[in-house]
């Protein structure tokens, strides 16, 4: 289970804001597995407070996997759209990377299959 440390910015943290970053962060879990290297840094909070524009929310995860950085940021007028999005785009990074991960390592096995049939041939 990865451990992600909460930094709240000109906002107070609330049951239901721990319970719903809690919910969103559970779907993570599930691409980063039971790596115990991983670890995560989520910063939520608001960014201006304008007259015209009232408040804006900004989401943003940092998630360290394996010596991989990866980083989102959502901005929204509601701070659980903000969450979501930032969830969401994390969620596409995560699988965009397990893909590479994957495709390299059937890349190198499929070399290694080669090597080992040019070997067997006699000459």
């Amino acid at each position: 289970m990865t451990h992600f440390d909460i930094k709240l910015t000109n906002i107070e943290m609330t049951k239901a804001i721990s319970s719903y970053l809690d919910k969103r962060l559970e779907k993570l879990e599930k691409f980063i597995g039971d790596d115990p290297s991983a670890k995560g840094q989520v910063e939520i909070g608001t960014t201006t407070r304008g007259q015209k524009s009232g408040e804006i929310y900004r989401a943003e995860i940092n998630l360290h996997i394996a010596g991989k950085k990866l980083r989102t940021e959502a901005e929204e007028t509601d701070l659980y759209a903000a969450i979501d999005k930032a969830r969401d785009e994390m969620v596409r990074s995560l699988k965009s990377y397990k893909e590479k991960q994957r495709s390299l390592l059937r890349r190198g096995s499929y070399q290694v299959k080669k090597l080992l049939k040019f070997r067997g041939k006699k000459l």
